[in-house]
């Protein structure tokens, strides 16, 4: 499932490929991000956008908040993080889609937004 994982400082940018017809639709993937982050208790807004890459369709997802999500071997419930950020991408490949999901302090991943954009350009059809 995990393709690859890039540690970027503090954060993680992690690229997951299931395989075709395989981790869910795009709108699942979105929900369950979304709702990992919430301000002041509430659900955090998502910035969602759909583009086209060397003729690929991309969902980006940015969203910022307190950071409450499942991790590590047992995907047990980690901790809340105040102040996190997730940049997300849900490439669609004709071999299945690409997930790739960018997550950790909020500092850090602004400081780094243009190399995820560039990695999300990066894909090709083979």
């Amino acid at each position: 499932m995990r393709a690859a994982t890039y540690e970027v400082g503090d954060s993680e940018c992690v690229v997951y490929f299931f395989g075709q017809g395989q981790g869910g639709s795009v709108e699942a993937n979105l929900a369950r991000w979304k709702g990992q982050f919430t301000i002041n208790g509430q659900p955090a807004p998502a910035k969602i956008a759909t583009q086209q890459f060397h003729g690929l369709n991309v969902t980006t997802m940015d969203a910022s908040g307190t950071y409450t999500a499942t991790g590590g071997m047992a995907m047990m419930p980690q901790p809340p993080k105040a102040e996190y950020r997730m940049l997300a991408a849900i490439v669609e490949g004709p071999g299945g889609s690409i997930f790739v999901k960018f997550a950790g302090p909020a500092k850090t991943v602004s400081a780094n937004s243009v190399k995820f954009d560039a990695l999300i350009r990066s894909f090709e059809k083979e």
